[in-house]
């Protein structure tokens, strides 16, 4: 396969940051830093996971850092910063500490969830190793940011973290700013070298699927502002005749936020399809994030550039996934396949996924994520991404389509963790199943978006109490059964996340839906006795 290179430009961070605080997160010595932390945590690593009893610091720092304005229009984000507190179960290893920091304190009621899972080790001993550690900042700006401005918060993570032990940083993704912290933590990040970002965006996606002969969808990347975008539009419409609709994505979009669908309805003809679309894309442009208004969206887009591409059709269209690793020696795994479930206009918004993906297709999806991240190893990507597809069934068989890389954590990471945590099990995508330490296959329903009104003013106390009530908790014994995230999330926005793990595919849906039936009538309870 020919390679083409990938010049410094192409791999420049996905965004810029005007302020004079830019120049020192990208300062030459903090560059230098963070590849001397890189190279020696790939020296240590079979050192740190080999061994489960070696001495061992895990830094979680769950930020979101993406685009805030984008962000905010997800309810509640601040507690996604919640998602990683399934790494609470790394303290079943007796030596090893976890030190986690947040932007707003999480109830003991939440954290005390997670402890009791624990096997083989008492909740008083593995408090003893925890360090929960807050900025007491709900302000929208990302969590690091809010570390960086806070020099004495970073020296409480240096004075918690044990003489001789060998620590990384584990985050949600990684930027400018989450390089910083590591050089001042003086730590590794589990994760991608910042510079290398532009993999991860919609622009960066399209190309490596085009280098590595992957199918994606017809499409333009790169588009850079409004022009560029109605000229992409014409262009997509004129190669494909019978075109209906076009996905627009910003590049760096957050669960599907960054997206909007154009409708060709009432396309004139080429003639006059140039005054046609500077007349109607303002109304014909349906834009997936709620209160976001055309002007908004247009000028978010040309600050963060994105791609158009042609809107996949089909009777029986799924959304899978494959979550890939990269070690810090290099060696590509697949971890997992997932069916994604989407919402919100066009189907553009993640709502939630069921693990494994179907069995029709996940060897095939899994064996076409294989030499993308393959090439994204040789590029130097580290950690935990996911390769995003869309299948359609034509003439009984199913044909895939490669459209976005998330580089970085994402809605399928934390559902994922929590089970093979729980199990001790392992994916094999050659056969499709996830098989536990006891040699039984196991299956989830998760979401984040667990919604409605009648939940709000549910505290996690509440939440707890129900839970235990009506048998809503994870039983060790059988490994089955329901675990909770996003807590906080809970009373001010109706919002739970949920993770259903069952001995198939129907009783993790049963557990999910039986769950959402309880919730409501408690919810409604609640609303009667005010």
């Amino acid at each position: 396969m020919q390679q083409p290179v990938w010049s410094a430009d192409d791999l420049r961070l996905s965004f810029e940051d005007k302020t004079d605080s830019f120049n020192s997160i990208n300062d030459p010595i903090v560059l230098e830093q963070f590849k001397f932390l890189q190279t020696r945590f790939s020296k240590e690593y079979d050192q740190v996971f080999a061994d489960m009893l070696a001495p061992k610091t895990v830094v979680v720092i769950p930020s979101l850092t993406l685009d805030q304005q984008i962000l905010s229009k997800v309810k509640g984000f601040i507690h996604y910063e919640e998602r990683l507190l399934c790494m609470l179960i790394l303290l079943r290893m007796p030596n090893t500490h976890l030190i986690y920091v947040t932007s707003v304190p999480i109830d003991p009621i939440i954290i005390d969830y997670y402890l009791h899972l624990l096997p083989g080790i008492t909740s008083y001993h593995a408090q003893q190793r925890l360090t929960l550690l807050s900025c007491y900042d709900y302000s929208s700006i990302s969590l690091t940011e809010k570390i960086l401005a806070r020099p004495r918060l970073i020296d409480r993570i240096k004075k918690v973290m044990p003489q001789q032990h060998i620590g990384h940083i584990s985050c949600f993704n990684e930027t400018a700013y989450e390089r910083k912290l590591a050089t001042l933590l003086n730590l590794p990040i589990y994760g991608t070298d910042p510079d290398l970002l532009y993999l991860g965006t919609k622009s960066g996606g399209r190309k490596l699927f085009k280098e590595c002969r992957i199918e994606t969808p017809i499409g333009i990347e790169n588009v850079k502002n409004e022009e560029e975008l109605r000229n992409a539009l014409l262009l997509l419409k004129k190669q494909i005749p019978n075109l209906k609709k076009a996905v627009i994505k910003m590049n760096d979009g957050f669960s599907g936020e960054g997206n909007a669908v154009f409708s060709y309805a009432g396309f004139p003809g080429h003639e006059y399809a140039e005054e046609w679309m500077a007349s109607v894309i303002h109304t014909q442009l349906s834009i997936v994030a709620e209160d976001l208004s055309y002007n908004a969206f247009m000028k978010k887009f040309t600050e963060l550039e994105g791609i158009v591409e042609v809107f996949i059709e089909g009777e029986t269209k799924t959304s899978p996934s494959v979550q890939c690793r990269i070690t810090p020696k290099g060696i590509v795994e697949i971890i997992s396949t997932h069916d994604q479930v989407l919402g919100g206009h066009g189907d553009q918004v993640f709502l939630g996924a069921s693990f494994p993906a179907s069995l029709a297709y996940s060897k095939e999806i899994a064996e076409l994520a294989f030499p993308i991240a393959q090439r994204m190893s040789d590029l130097g990507v580290l950690g935990r991404f996911s390769i995003d597809f869309i299948s359609v069934l034509e003439n009984d068989v199913w044909k895939h389509y490669a459209i976005e890389i998330n580089l970085r954590k994402g809605g399928t990471t934390h559902p994922y963790l929590i089970l093979q945590f729980l199990t001790d099990g392992k994916y094999d995508y050659q056969t499709g199943a996830y098989t536990t330490i006891n040699g039984q296959e196991r299956f989830y329903f998760s979401t984040d978006n667990l919604t409605d009104p009648s939940f709000i003013g549910l505290t996690p106390h509440d939440l707890m109490t129900i839970a235990n009530f009506h048998n809503l908790m994870y039983d060790s014994t059988n490994q089955i059964g329901v675990m909770f995230h996003l807590i906080g999330a809970l009373s001010q926005f109706g919002k739970l996340g949920i993770v259903c793990i069952g001995n198939s595919p129907q009783q993790a849906i049963d557990l999910y839906q039986f769950t959402n039936d309880v919730l409501k009538r408690e919810g409604h309870d609640q609303k009667m006795h005010k």
